[in-house]
């Protein structure tokens, strides 16, 4: 895998959506990227979004809600609930949401990983568990859940990026 770019992993028969990075910083910078909503309002969600966050409570049993506002106007409302938080090295959480009346609604439990990879960079590792497969699969194909993934580590990278920190 090119170190700048995401790979993605869809088993057929699986509920699992699984993307995978590395990011040009240290673990510790990524974590606190990801868990500061003065940082995330920067960069979460695929290109063209924009989040307005609501509350960000990083512990377990507390909650992210968030909105995210897609380019052609649509409101996506979001609620989190942390399960376990491990700085800097783990993220569980469950995930809802939904584009609004007669959309979809996503449940999934959401994993994500910073292990620390070479030359102080991270493997960041964002795990998606669904209900079932054809659950994942809607998700996937109503929302472009895969490329979304890959477009929100992408902003990720370039915040880093921004901030000087990453390479």
């Amino acid at each position: 895998m090119n170190p700048r770019e995401s790979n993605a992993v869809v088993q057929p028969d699986g509920r699992e959506m699984v993307i995978t990075r590395v990011i040009d910083a240290p673990r510790e910078l990524v974590f606190d990227a990801w868990t500061d909503p003065e940082q995330i309002v920067h960069w979460w969600g695929p290109e063209g979004f924009t989040t307005t966050i609501e509350k960000m409570d990083v512990r377990p049993g507390g909650e992210w809600n968030h909105v995210m506002h897609g380019p052609d106007g649509t409101d996506y409302p979001n609620k989190s609930v942390f399960l376990e938080v491990v700085r800097p090295e783990l993220l569980s959480s469950t995930h809802g949401g939904h584009g609004g009346e007669g959309s979809t609604e996503v449940n999934a439990q959401k994993i994500v990983t910073f292990e620390v990879a070479e030359g102080d960079k991270t493997l960041l590792t964002l795990r998606m568990i669904f209900p079932s497969t054809e659950a994942r699969d809607t998700i996937i194909r109503e929302y472009h859940a895969v490329e979304g993934g890959k477009q929100t580590l992408e902003r990720l990278a370039e915040h880093l990026a921004t901030k000087g920190v990453a390479a």
